[in-house]
């Protein structure tokens, strides 16, 4: 399934006793989400505590979604910093049928717009026949897009780049991009966003 307009629920990360992922907990967790009326989830966002699952956990929980009967309504977030750990993460959602992503920017260090154009443009360089979600969380990454870098973005990367989730709210009202997915950050937004025309 193409991303599309709708609920998308930020699932959360089920840990065991020992803290490890719970990786079919998880699972069976995020396809509830579904069948109970979300049109799809995002796997490891930050309600996921995507920063705290190890890669090889998120790489595990991956090659078991790719199983799952809701596989194409699944978004995944990579939640990492490394560039070269993103593009690993992203070849190997691909390789397991997953091309839908949500991006949040390189956190702890700062960089200006042309930091995060440089970001972006790298991944889509190593992996064109994503899909990626921007991911606007300035008090988790330290960094808010602007309307200029996202313009820029898409009409420079217009296959790649469809959507933004805007959890600092500085975008959903003003930002209009024809064929864009605009997601404001909390359920709070939902009606506000709806009413200008966001996408869920």
């Amino acid at each position: 399934m193409a991303i599309k307009k709708g609920i998308y629920a930020a699932s959360i990360s089920i840990l065991k006793e020992d803290l490890s992922l719970d990786t079919d907990f998880t699972i069976k967790h995020a396809e509830r989400l579904i069948n109970e009326g979300c049109h799809g989830v995002v796997i490891f966002g930050s309600t996921g505590q995507a920063q705290l699952i190890s890669s090889a956990e998120k790489i595990k929980l991956v090659e078991k979604l790719s199983s799952s009967k809701y596989k194409k309504n699944f978004i995944i977030g990579t939640g990492l910093n490394s560039l070269k750990e993103n593009i690993e993460m992203m070849q190997h959602s691909l390789k397991n049928g997953f091309n839908q992503f949500l991006i949040m920017p390189p956190a702890y260090y700062k960089y200006s717009d042309e930091g995060a154009y440089s970001f972006y443009a790298n991944l889509i360089n190593k992996i064109p026949e994503s899909n990626i979600i921007l991911y606007n969380f300035e008090k988790l990454s330290g960094y808010k897009f602007s309307l200029q870098i996202v313009e820029k973005l898409v009409k420079d990367f217009p296959k790649q780049i469809v959507g933004l989730k805007d959890s600092s709210y500085n975008l959903y009202e003003n930002l209009k991009i024809p064929n864009f997915f605009i997601f404001p950050g909390s359920e709070t937004k939902l009606l506000k966003g709806l009413e200008l025309g966001c996408s869920g």
